[in-house]
């Protein structure tokens, strides 16, 4: 029995460790292709993480696939509204590239199981690490807008049991920032715009709002789990 146990965890470790690196080697060269190969970087990029996204939701459990599903609708209204109507960032070629929505699921499984990994101390080291340097860019004036989005991150921290995701989400997500503004993939506007504040490119704190984002998924998935749960108890 416990034999068994070990070799099914070992497997299923196993597949999270491929799953992890092709979702790192999916991102860190799709966005080098959409930068570097006119037209078709972009085309074959996004084609290939949607068929990703695709084969993982197929043989993914049901709360799973509510998880993949859910991010993915939620990105793609939040890019909508983040790039194209508030202006807070513009892509290479000015729209949103097909690959970003399932992207962004991506990402998050990314974060989900490295965050089954990590140690709990991670959670709140991540804030505190990150505070001094968000309060030195809002005080020189580099990155006021900054100051708003780590209150943000905090209030998702207390508000919500997922905080070690988020954690883990604001620093995979800054690295991801960092790596596409550098290749040019997308630009932050230095001048925040709507609210006079500013920010720089990307901002230290810009994964927050990928933690909105699972915020938003992880509440979707909680509500999805509670109402089976009741059906159950129903008998239904």
């Amino acid at each position: 029995m416990h034999a068994n146990t070990h070799v099914t965890l070992t497997s299923l470790a196993a597949r999270d460790n491929v799953r992890g690196a092709l979702i790192c080697a999916v991102i860190v060269f799709g966005l080098a292709f959409d930068q570097f190969v006119p037209f078709w970087g972009q085309t074959l990029t996004s084609v290939g993480l949607w068929i990703l996204l695709w084969l993982w939701v197929r043989n993914a459990p049901q709360e799973e696939k509510i998880t993949l599903i859910s991010c993915v609708i939620y990105a793609t209204l939040g890019e909508c509204f983040l790039s194209l109507v508030w202006g807070l960032y513009d892509y290479r070629l000015g729209n949103i590239p097909a690959f970003v929505p399932p992207g962004h699921a991506l990402l998050l499984m990314l974060g989900i199981l490295l965050t089954r990994r990590l140690r709990d101390w991670i959670t709140w080291a991540v804030p505190v690490v990150a505070a001094p340097f968000v309060l030195v860019l809002a005080v020189t004036g580099a990155d006021t807008f900054g100051l708003l989005l780590f209150a943000i991150l905090i209030l998702c921290m207390i508000f919500s049991h997922a905080r070690k995701l988020y954690a883990v989400m604001f620093v995979l997500s800054l690295a991801m920032e960092i790596y596409g503004t550098w290749l040019g993939n997308w630009t932050w506007r230095i001048d925040v715009p709507w609210i006079g504040l500013t920010t720089t490119n990307p901002p230290l704190a810009a994964g927050v709002f990928y933690c909105v984002l699972d915020f938003l998924v992880m509440t979707t998935v909680r509500r999805y789990r509670l109402r089976g749960t009741a059906m159950v108890a129903q008998g239904i």
